[in-house]
Formats: structure tokens, C-alpha cells, sequence
């Protein structure tokens, strides 16, 4: 019934999009060339003229993307994210405790990844770890107290979940939280901002960090008091990074300025009021993508290190280091010019129509729509990526809601935020890939912690929107 309903341009897009679908879960194409296939295919079919197909590639939010990845790689080049991660590991309050090493490890995890990819988070969070295990099993060698085997599991599955985590606490922290964003800006109208973001983000990323932890140091004890050697590795580590560097100085700046335009705006909104010219002003000419371009622009302007060679002082990036990591870009494109499409041939609302009948009527639909929007996404992120399982659930979860008559904004951002809720698989994240592949977490221990994780997670975004739901978020 709701297939003669559709239009042929819904049809054919029906079509593309389940096609788009199998090619994403199965990965029998690398996922950005899905995404540029299902844009084609779009043009060709005659779903919409290519100019209204490949609009989203210029979308603001990509500008977002590009900065924010050139800011990353800066402060990787020089060495921040490893400065951050031992300064807090050599806290004395530390102090070599398997609970106390492994909460460390899961907040230098989650702050970092809050503002970095997740994937660069726990590449390098692994080596520091590895690091830290190969110091633990040489002070066993020297003082026979060795930890169980499963604590070095369950630390290595908090660097993939709490890399995980962290990435909801900033709109910046994963692609699927701008993928949302966008969604629900395009469709709903409504913009969210980066404190807004954060006040729902991180809230739940705290509950989830201590959720990790007290799990895995449940799940994975050390049965022992305290571990000799990690505090001498960290502490040789930490030295072996030297003083800062003008590099670090300029990367650390290009940071600061790009976080302050960030908040600055929301923090002036809440001070005069929405109707201020300064807060105007300000609403219009400053958003999320210029200030990361802007921070962005300022690598190629501030001084780096200076050469050693011909003692010239270089920028603190050059361009050929400025990588940005197109293949998110391009797949962010192509699903949100699905997206868009799905709602203006009206696809999307007949899926809502028809999905809308299964919920139940009453005050609890809202309840229920939630609930629906957050377990699929994370379902479906457990078997594809989180970016393609927020282009395929968003848009459903937006036109579920117009079709029920309520508000979609809570449902269509639990969806955005469980679709970072992958914690089952070694597939489900590269997080979990990266870990995996050290042959020092068996698959059962992953699926065993993962799936308690996620049931936590399904549980704790659900609530917090339903809050969102009756306190409202604009």
C-alpha cells in the first residue's frame, strides 16, 4: 500500500537507497564510493537534477569537517594529544592502582576524543597502553607480582570504548554527531549549538566513561593491589617529551581560539539575550564551520619549530600536512543528499506513515518513538559504520516523528547519539579493530562487554532525551 503511494521519483530513490544500504553493511565498496554512487544513481534515475543532488557537498557542515581535521592533525603533528595523555597518567592519585590506571586511561581517552577523531584517539591511546603493559610484565619479571591476564584486556577495551564515548561530547567528536546536526537543521529547522550540543553530550558521556569503567573493572579485575612500573614508564615517557615547543605553542593557540569562537556566542546569547545586535550579529556571521576555518588558518600562520638545519621557523603546519580525511567528507555528502531527498520526493514521510502504526497511541508514543530511534541506531551501528548507520536511521527516526505529530527533535538526536554506540564487534568501530588486532583481547571478552555496554547506553540515551523531550533544546 505505501508503494503506490509514492511517486516514481520516490520509487526510484527507494530503490537507490536500499541498494546504498546493502552496499554500506556489506562493504563490497569502500563507503565514500557508495555514497558518490548513490548520488549519481540519483541523477541518472531522474530523482532530481544534479545541481539539487550534490548541494549537501557544500553544505556549511562540511567546511566544519575540513577544519576541524586540519586542527586535529596539528595538534598530532606536535605531540599535544601525547602531552595530554601523560600529564594525566602521572598524576600521583594514579599511583600504579589497576581501578585508578584504567579510569585515567578512560578520561584521556574521552577528552581527547572529544575533539579528535575517535580513530586517532585510540591509535595512539595504544601505543601508550602497550607501552604501559610491557613496563607492567617487565617489573613482573623483576617482583613476581603479576596482573591477571584479563586486566590488560579489559585496558585495552577501555581505550576502544572510551575513544567511543568521548566522541558525543562535543558536536565536533565524530562525523555522526554533524551528520545529525545536519539532518536536523535541514529538516526540523532547528539549529543546535555547540554549548547546546554539549549540554546533553556531555552529561552523557560521564555517565558512560564511569559505566565503562566500573564494567571493565568489573569484568576484568587485576587481583592485584597495585602494579609496579607503569609510574616510572609514564614518568620516562613524559620526560622524553621536553619542554614545549613553539610548534605545541601555536597548535595549542589555533585550539584555544577556535574552542572560544565555539562557545563565545552561546555564552554572549545567555548573557543579552537572542534579540542583542551583538548576539545577532554573531548568530549570522559566526558559525561552527568559519570558526574552525578559522583556527584552521591560523596553523598556516603561526610559527613552528625552527629547523635545526638553517635555522628558518616554519609555519606550524604546511599544507601537504594538512590532511583531511576526504573519504568522510565525501560519504557525509552523499548521505545527506539521500537524505534531503528522501524527505522532498516524500519517501521518508510514507516510511514514517507506515512505521508510525506500530507505535502505541497516547503520551507514550513519545516515549516509544525515542526508545525505537535509539535501539536501531544501535543496532545498525553494530554491523556498519556509526557514519552510515546515522545517514540511513536519522532521516527515518525525523520522518517517524512528523508523521506521529510530535516533536522529532529528541528521537532524531538519540538516534544521532546511539549511532556512536558500537561496542560489540572488532567491525562495529575501528576503535575496536585497532584493539583487537593486538591479539590481547579475545572476541567473546569484546561481545561479552560490548553488549552490556550498549544495553547501558541504549538505557542512558533514552533517558537523557526523554529529559531533553520535556525541558525542550533550542
Amino acid at each position: 500500500m505505501m508503494v503506490a503511494a509514492l511517486t516514481p521519483e520516490a520509487t526510484s530513490l527507494a530503490v537507490i537507497v536500499a541498494a546504498v544500504v546493502v552496499l554500506w553493511i556489506t562493504e563490497a565498496l569502500p563507503l565514500p564510493v557508495t555514497a558518490l554512487l548513490g548520488a549519481v544513481a540519483c541523477v541518472l534515475a531522474g530523482v532530481a537534477p544534479a545541481a539539487e543532488v550534490f548541494r549537501p557537498f557544500a553544505d556549511p557542515l562540511i567546511f566544519l569537517f575540513i577544519g576541524a581535521f586540519i586542527l586535529a592533525e596539528g595538534i598530532r603533528v606536535h605531540g599535544l594529544d601525547r602531552r595530554l595523555a601523560y600529564g594525566v597518567l602521572s598524576l600521583p592519585w594514579v599511583d600504579g592502582r589497576p581501578r585508578r590506571i584504567l579510569t585515567a586511561v578512560a578520561v584521556v581517552c574521552a577528552c581527547i576524543s572529544a575533539f579528535i577523531s575517535n580513530t586517532c584517539t585510540t591509535a595512539m591511546m595504544f601505543t601508550i597502553v602497550m607501552g604501559m603493559l610491557a613496563a607492567i610484565d617487565e617489573a613482573a619479571d623483576a617482583t613476581g607480582q603479576r596482573p591477571a591476564p584479563v586486566f590488560a584486556t579489559g585496558l585495552l577495551l577501555c581505550v576502544a570504548f572510551a575513544s567511543s564515548v568521548g566522541g558525543l561530547a562535543t558536536p565536533i567528536g565524530t562525523p555522526p554527531n554533524l551528520i545529525g546536526l545536519g539532518f536536523i537543521r535541514n529538516q526540523l529547522g532547528v539549529e543546535v549549538s555547540f554549548l547546546g550540543w554539549c549540554a546533553v553530550g556531555v552529561p552523557i558521556v560521564v555517565v558512560m566513561i564511569a559505566a565503562t569503567v566500573i564494567l571493565l573493572g568489573t569484568l576484568c579485575p587485576a587481583g592485584v593491589t597495585r602494579l609496579d612500573g607503569v609510574a616510572d614508564h609514564v614518568r620516562a615517557e613524559r620526560a622524553r617529551l621536553g619542554p614545549w615547543t613553539w610548534g605545541q605553542r601555536s597548535a595549542a593557540c589555533a585550539f584555544a581560539v577556535t574552542v572560544g569562537l565555539w562557545m563565545g556566542p552561546g555564552i554572549i546569547l545567555v548573557v543579552l539575550g537572542p534579540e542583542h545586535p551583538v548576539s545577532r550579529w554573531l548568530q549570522a556571521r559566526l558559525p561552527e564551520g568559519v570558526a574552525a576555518l578559522i583556527g584552521a588558518i591560523l596553523l598556516f600562520v603561526l610559527p613552528g619549530d625552527r629547523r635545526a638545519t638553517d635555522g628558518r621557523w616554519p609555519r606550524a603546519l604546511g599544507w601537504q600536512e594538512a590532511r583531511i580525511d576526504w573519504g568522510i567528507v565525501l560519504l557525509y555528502g552523499g548521505g545527506m543528499a539521500l537524505g534531503t531527498l528522501a524527505f522532498t520526493t516524500g519517501l521518508a514521510a510514507e516510511i514514517g506513515v507506515a512505521i508510525t502504526g506500530w507505535l502505541p497511541t497516547g503520551p507514550a508514543r513519545a516515549t516509544a518513538l525515542v526508545a525505537v530511534g535509539t535501539l536501531v541506531a544501535v543496532l545498525t551501528s553494530e554491523f556498519t559504520s556509526n557514519t552510515a548507520s546515522a545517514n540511513m536511521v536519522v532521516p527515518v527516526v525525523i520522518a517517524l516523528g512528523a508523521a506521529s505529530g510530535g516533536d522529532a527533535l529528541p528521537a532524531a538526536l538519540a538516534a544521532t547519539f546511539a549511532a556512536s554506540l558500537g561496542f560489540m564487534m572488532p567491525v562495529s568501530t575501528p576503535c575496536n579493530a585497532i584493539v583487537y588486532g593486538s591479539g590481547r583481547v579475545p572476541l567473546a571478552a569484546m561481545m561479552r562487554a560490548g553488549v552490556l555496554l550498549d544495553l547501558i547506553g541504549l538505557g542512558v540515551v533514552t533517558a537523557v532525551m526523554l529529559v531533553v523531550a520535556r525541558i525542550g533544546m533550542r
